[in-house]
């Protein structure tokens, strides 16, 4: 039954830094190094409104299409609109930042907690240490508690991995944006 309430505490921490990296890595349906690409050179020049017009097709765009009208503003109103959309992004890309820091340390925690109440509960029956079971009574103990801990720190492994992969990404999410933003500005003006 312990090892069962550990493997849940580690997957809902599973569960939980997995969405982390969802958000770090998509928060928005269109890839801003992506449209980067192909808003370059002359072709991107020409290919730009199909673009806006495919972004205003899609309904789960709404940053996109509000980059797009942001844009479009008065130069006296355009750097007020385009810098909320920057802030935008930059919330959206770091939304649940610090869930897998929390969900590694209630992972770990708890495969601790959990592998000493396995212990516990398995050399709180004496009747297991007779003479002739006390050996395999012990090794059933400390393998189930082995077994806890091990799922918690698993748990607290991915959270970990899942941390440093969603820093890198939104870190590379966040620098195509403004790459982006950039390119857009030059082909509005």
């Amino acid at each position: 039954m312990i090892t069962v309430v550990a493997a849940l505490v580690a997957l809902a921490c599973v569960a939980a830094c997995a969405r982390r990296l969802a958000f770090a890595i998509a928060p928005t349906p269109f890839d801003p190094a992506q449209l980067l690409v192909a808003l370059r050179g002359d072709e991107g020049r020409a290919r730009f409104q199909a673009i806006a017009r495919h972004v205003y097709d899609e309904p789960a765009a709404e940053w996109e299409r509000a980059l797009l009208d942001a844009l479009r503003l008065p130069p006296d109103e355009r750097a007020a609109f385009v810098n909320e959309q920057l802030t935008e992004m930059d919330y959206m890309t770091r939304r649940w930042q610090r869930v897998p820091r929390v969900c590694a340390s209630v992972a770990s925690s708890s495969g601790f907690l959990l592998a000493s109440l396995a212990l516990r509960n398995a050399l709180a029956d004496p009747a297991a240490f007779a003479e002739e079971t006390r050996s395999a009574a012990l090794g059933s103990a400390l393998t189930a508690a082995v077994n806890v801990a091990a799922i918690g720190m698993a748990g607290a492994a991915f959270c970990i991995a899942a941390q440093m992969r969603a820093t890198k990404a939104a870190r590379v999410r966040l620098d195509a944006t403004d790459k982006l933003v950039e390119r857009l500005e030059s082909l509005t003006a």
